[in-house]
């Protein structure tokens, strides 16, 4: 990453200029002294410096992932102004494609299902990335970048005891135990999410597996609460989680395999504005190597940091980035 990144130092011709009600919360540039590591490319342009607002939602992985963003940015040299935190995905994209922010990341199936309002997810986890890709672009002028590996999608848990206890390792096992002994077969839910009803959340779920659960089986609680409830195995034996939930790494729960491949493929990817990847197309040689780092264990690790260690999605980012060599 370092020798091709070096080899960029040609001057940009034309620089953004960021609309003034994007300067809400403020802009800041250079990084404290941060520089791309062993590299002499800038972002700077010859008429004024490069601009960029980022964006994000507002949960500990989208902080994580757009305090990323800045700080590279900032380490080539731009100026940067945080609109991380906006609020959900819908509020996000709308800001993206106003022209408020410039860049966020997105997952792939959020794109494919939520805002460009498909029917149906992609198994694949490349396809689903060519079809989001080609399709935003055409419709909406939205550029994504080369997707991470990570998957941060719905996954069924257990603690490893409730999981050895009730035989329970797939969810076509589970499908037999709600079947054979449907007391057991208690599940935990995020009473903030709509898992139980979005079509690609329980109700697709039952219907690809072939199994119902029983309505009293069914128990809503806070998201934190839900791992915790897990891990006891008292209220529920099971719980619905995010396979990037840091959470998952400190109750160690282990993720029910979902045998027919039924849950959307959710790759986090840099989306940026048309316009604005046009005048920087070395955007893309900066943040796709970043991006082929953060498998599902690194997000997992990250988020962990954030959520149960207390450190700030700001640190979380700077110390992962001068770990791996991309600032320095």
């Amino acid at each position: 990453m370092i020798s091709r990144l070096a080899r960029w130092s040609l001057p940009l011709l034309l620089a953004i200029f960021i609309a003034s009600g994007c300067g809400a919360s403020g802009g800041s540039s250079g990084g404290e002294g941060l520089r791309i590591a062993g590299d002499q490319f800038r972002l700077s342009g010859t008429q004024r410096d490069a601009q960029f607002a980022v964006g994000s939602e507002s949960f500990t992985e989208q902080e994580v992932l757009g305090n990323i963003t800045i700080q590279v940015l900032q380490a080539a040299d731009a100026t940067v102004i945080d609109r991380t935190g906006l609020g959900g995905n819908e509020a996000v994209r709308q800001a993206l494609e106003s022209g408020e922010i410039d860049l966020y990341w997105e997952y792939t199936a959020t794109g494919w299902l939520v805002h460009l309002s498909e029917t149906e997810s992609i198994p694949d986890p490349k396809k689903q990335y060519e079809a989001v890709a080609r399709e935003d672009l055409k419709e909406n002028g939205i550029k994504w970048l080369d997707p991470a590996p990570g998957n941060d999608t719905y996954a069924i848990s257990a603690s490893e005891k409730t999981s050895h206890d009730l035989g329970v390792e797939t969810i076509s096992d589970l499908k037999r135990l709600v079947e054979d002994r449907p007391k057991e077969a208690t599940l935990c839910l995020n009473n903030d999410d709509d898992f139980l009803t979005r079509f690609d959340g329980l109700p697709g779920l039952e219907r690809a597996y072939g199994f119902e659960f029983p309505d009293e089986n069914l128990i809503e609680m806070s998201s934190d609460a839900v791992y915790d409830a897990t891990d006891v195995a008292e209220i529920c034996n099971f719980g619905v989680v995010f396979t990037t939930s840091g959470f998952i790494r400190d109750f160690d729960l282990h993720l029910l395999e979902d045998d027919k491949d039924y849950f959307a493929v959710y790759n986090p990817a840099l989306t940026i504005r048309q316009t604005v990847f046009k005048q920087y197309p070395q955007l893309r040689e900066i943040f796709v190597p970043i991006s082929q780092k953060l498998d599902t264990e690194t997000l997992r690790k990250l988020n962990y940091a954030v959520d149960v260690e207390g450190e700030s999605p700001e640190s979380v980012a700077r110390t992962w980035l001068k770990t791996e060599g991309f600032i320095e």
